[in-house]
């Protein structure tokens, strides 16, 4: 089990900086602990609140914030594919975990860059 000091924190930050910027997307705020998703607004973490501290990750994917739980968190590799992980949400939000989800996972852990993310323009028809 990890534990969060300002060497690890710096270090995450980091990590979710080079990848965000890999991905094209904006750079989320990082909440390492549970005591950090209760201290944010209620209406921030709605749906995942009290049971974040089952995941090794949440997505608040309307607010630009991610979760990673440090204290589940084993080693290096499973916070690189956890940070990875989360920011592959954020990327995509329209696509939910499964085989191509997996196959993002590991090109951006690979070193991929994807184009920024768009919205897509609905028809006006």
């Amino acid at each position: 089990m990890m534990r969060v000091d300002s060497d690890l924190r710096l270090g995450i930050l980091e990590k979710v900086g080079i990848y965000s910027c890999r991905f094209g997307i904006q750079e989320p705020k990082v909440l390492l602990t549970t005591k950090e998703v209760l201290e944010m607004p209620k209406a921030i973490t709605q749906g995942r609140r009290t049971s974040a501290y089952k995941y090794l990750g949440v997505s608040y994917m309307q607010h630009n914030l991610v979760f990673i739980n440090i204290r589940k968190i084993p080693d290096d590799k499973t916070l690189e594919n956890t940070i990875v992980h989360e920011l592959v949400h954020m990327r995509f939000p329209y696509l939910s975990h499964g085989k191509r989800f997996n196959r993002l996972v590991r090109q951006g852990l690979a070193g991929k860059n994807f184009k920024p993310y768009r919205k897509r323009a609905k028809n006006l028809t």
